[in-house]
């Protein structure tokens, strides 16, 4: 009973004496509260509850039974029926073709009864969480015009009796829930369905209920709900996320819930629940479709990385809900490009953040290869390529003419509005019709060599245009150390040169297409160039796009995010403090809205951060560089520790004896961190054989529990109980972008924070 909770701060005598009851025989005596006879109306109530479920769940439970048993037999009489003959290809008579419709439909029977068994299966799976623990909340509405207050128990799923004579627990998704999350005991509404519902919240409780027991339950005032918040967020992390519906807070609701903008863009500062509020919307965006038909393949949830995304993979199960559709964005850089190699994201961030020129390079290509100039300079080369860049030929059959390449030419370059490669297929059906005309597909050795021919051009190579445009549209000019981006055939200057300093950007380009490679910024052009050419309808079936950690995608990515989704609403959640690779401020929201092309939009700034202790969070802010106004939830904790140690034996020990601290105290996660993944790597090495750790590479199978080691870039998103800084010194952080990396770094931790490095401290650490 209540064993994660420190009792000192649950004892009468605090404002909220007299409202905190105990069931069973958890330590009541020791506290001296009478509540039995209120407790006693509770545990009834919850036996009821968990009785109605679970006659729900033996119901259930033969109806899958039934149905499995009906399934079989189906399939038994359709095998009969398969190999007496039906359905073996021979359809001479009418009977032959009847038996064939006839077994046709008994198959689609047995695919509805598939589908009948796994969403009773699903519902078992509900069932079985809701004996468990059926509900955490509960609040008294006094409708207006009534006379007397309707008891409403919140819980993660709904439970009610057949055709909703009685409803045991409302799910948190459904819209009375919302004054749970929105108002304590006073004035209050909701808005439903019919229009907005008015009353009072004469109490608001909250339980704690396990293994089907009530362990506790409290009447909610302000310092008692955030005392036991305090109490939750002390605990240690655990190795995936969990689910947030206890404790969400009023201003997370307000997002979870927004049904009315197309755009949803929230600005959070680093613990202010982001993902958790993401992922608590993709299933109160399920719970809404079951009026607008939204399910789970219509959600898509875009991940910064593998790691990020097994991090967070079991919160909508836990909600009892199916896991909407989760991509990173290589994921859709392979889908579309299947035969190239590409360089990966954490390999583009491992150079964007060692330091030093090369650094400056790579984050200078991929500003300029993912920016709105360099997205103009590719649709003028796509306009162009009709005109400039396909070797077109007469084509002749029989000894006749069928078409010129200039009449092949002009015919192309008409409706620029279609993909490219349509137009090229169209243009393939119309010479075979020109030259076969409506008998063309009778001839077919004749149409073979002809298409042939055609092919020849038609069948465009994205990454061989690619390198065309690098080689003959950006090009030195003499001299001058600058690069001239322009058609070869533009002599005019019509819509303007773009002159920059591209030859760095340009000779390393074509010398990674020279290896049969594609760096990242490369992969994002290219995969651009393809949609533009050859269309999109692999994701058409998308309604709602969550964009985790935006801050970090570049404006050609939200362009190609714009093809890939035409139909799709959005929520891009993003801190603007936690970028990767380049610096933001928040004029980026309003770049994100232009490039989406959304109208209906709103901005929510989430300023209140839940993670860190007050001393964490205060020791990170120091390294942005414009300080946001955060509130932290008054959680005080350990003062973060500093320290430069001489000598590298003496720096490996201190990391192990710091690390070993941590766990004696209890702390089940301890991260090693490194700026980068290569420094990571060599800790490990000198580290591996010392204690028992575990080198986090980004491949997304690792579980974020024990001692962990990894790069920075990877731990964006996940929180530790404790994080060591292993490399926190003057070599590794010179620069005040620098600071950015830290305050990612720093944030992570929960509960301790320490900064190691051996030599110099980094001159961003004041004092």
């Amino acid at each position: 009973m209540m064993e994660n909770l420190q009792w000192e701060n649950l004892q009468p005598g605090n404002s909220y004496e007299g409202n905190l009851h105990y069931g069973g025989n958890s330590h009541k005596e020791d506290l001296q509260l009478d509540a039995q006879p209120e407790t006693a109306l509770e545990e009834a109530h919850l036996e009821e509850t968990i009785q109605a479920a679970e006659e729900q769940l033996a119901q259930t439970r033969q109806a899958v039974e039934k149905r499995e048993s009906e399934m079989m037999e189906a399939k038994e009489e359709i095998w009969g029926n398969t190999e007496h003959g039906v359905g073996s290809g021979n359809l001479g008579n009418a009977a032959d073709f009847e038996a064939l419709v006839e077994l046709s439909q008994e198959a689609a029977m047995v695919t509805d009864m598939v589908a009948d068994c796994e969403e009773m299966r699903r519902k078992i799976r509900r069932l079985e969480q809701v004996i468990g623990s059926p509900y955490f909340g509960r609040i008294d509405f006094l409708f207006e015009g009534e006379t007397s207050p309707e008891p409403v128990y919140i819980g993660r799923t709904s439970l009610m009796e057949k055709n909703a004579a009685r409803i045991y627990v409302y799910d948190w998704r459904s819209p009375i829930a919302s004054v749970f999350y929105r108002f304590m005991t006073g004035e209050a509404y909701y808005d439903a369905p019919g229009g907005r519902i008015t009353g009072q919240v004469e109490r608001k409780r909250q339980y704690e209920i396990k293994d089907s027991r009530l362990h506790y339950f409290f009447d909610t005032d302000v310092n008692i709900r955030d005392e036991i918040l305090k109490q939750l967020l002390s605990r240690n992390t655990s190795p995936q996320m969990k689910t947030i519906v206890e404790t969400i807070q009023k201003e997370q609701d307000v997002v979870i819930r927004n049904m009315e903008d197309d755009l949803l863009l929230i600005q959070g500062v680093a613990g202010s629940g982001k993902t958790s509020i993401a992922l608590h919307r993709a299933a109160y965006l399920m719970y809404q479709g079951l009026q607008s038909a939204l399910s789970a393949n219509n959600i898509l949830i875009l991940s910064p990385n593998a790691t990020f995304e097994q991090y967070i993979s079991n919160v909508l199960p836990e909600l009892g809900e199916e896991n909407v559709v989760s991509l990173v964005f290589e994921d859709i850089l392979h889908t579309f490009l299947k035969e190239q190699e590409i360089q990966s994201r954490e390999a583009f961030l491992e150079g964007a953040m060692a330091g030093g020129t090369r650094t400056q390079d790579i984050r200078r290509s991929m500003e300029y290869k993912a920016s709105m100039a360099f997205l103009k300079v590719l649709d003028r080369f796509v306009a162009d390529i009709p005109l400039q860049e396909i070797p077109y030929r007469d084509i002749s059959f029989q000894g006749g003419l069928v078409a010129t390449g200039e009449e092949l030419r002009r015919r192309l370059s008409q409706r620029p509005e279609v993909p490219l490669a349509v137009r090229l297929t169209q243009l393939e059906d119309w010479v075979l019709e020109k030259a076969f005309g409506t008998q063309k597909w009778k001839h077919k050795e004749d149409r073979n060599l002809i298409l042939q021919e055609l092919q020849t051009f038609t069948r465009l190579d994205v990454c061989g245009l690619y390198r065309r445009l690098w080689e003959a549209w950006i090009c030195d000019a003499p001299g001058e150390g600058l690069a001239v981006v322009q058609s070869p055939a533009d002599t005019t200057g019509r819509g303007g040169n773009l002159r920059t300093d591209l030859s760095r950007i340009r000779r390393d380009t074509l010398d990674m297409l020279d290896a049969g490679r594609l760096g990242f910024d490369d992969a994002i052009a290219v995969l651009y160039l393809h949609l533009r050419i050859y269309g999109n309808d692999a994701y058409r079936n998308i309604r709602q796009v969550i964009i985790d950690e935006a801050q970090d995608y570049y404006p050609l990515q939200f362009e190609i995010f714009r093809m890939l989704f035409p139909a799709a609403k959005y929520t891009v959640l993003g801190d603007v403090n936690q970028t990767l690779a380049k610096q933001e401020d928040l004029s980026f929201y309003g770049q994100v809205q232009k490039m989406l092309g959304k109208k209906k939009m709103s901005l929510i700034t989430l300023d209140k951060s839940f993670r860190c202790t007050e001393e964490i969070l205060q020791f990170g802010l120091q390294f942005v560089g414009h300080r946001p106004e955060i509130q932290c939830f008054n959680r005080p904790g350990d003062p973060v520790e500093v320290e430069a140690v001489d000598g590298h034996e003496a720096y490996l020990d201190r990391i192990l004896s710091k690390a070993r601290e941590c766990q004696d105290k209890g702390m089940g996660t301890v991260c090693l961190l490194c700026k980068t993944a290569k420094g990571a790597e060599r800790l490990y090495t000198e580290l591996m054989t010392r204690m028992d750790l575990k080198l986090v590479e980004g491949s997304g199978a690792e579980s974020i529990r024990g001692n962990l080691l990894m790069p920075s870039y990877l731990a964006k998103g996940l929180e530790f109980d404790a994080v060591i800084l292993c490399d926190a010194d003057a070599r590794n952080y010179p620069a005040r972008e620098d600071g950015q990396i830290l305050y990612i770094s720093c944030t992570r931790a929960l509960h301790r924070l320490i900064l190691l490095c051996e030599g110099e401290l980094t001159p961003l650490l004041k004092g």
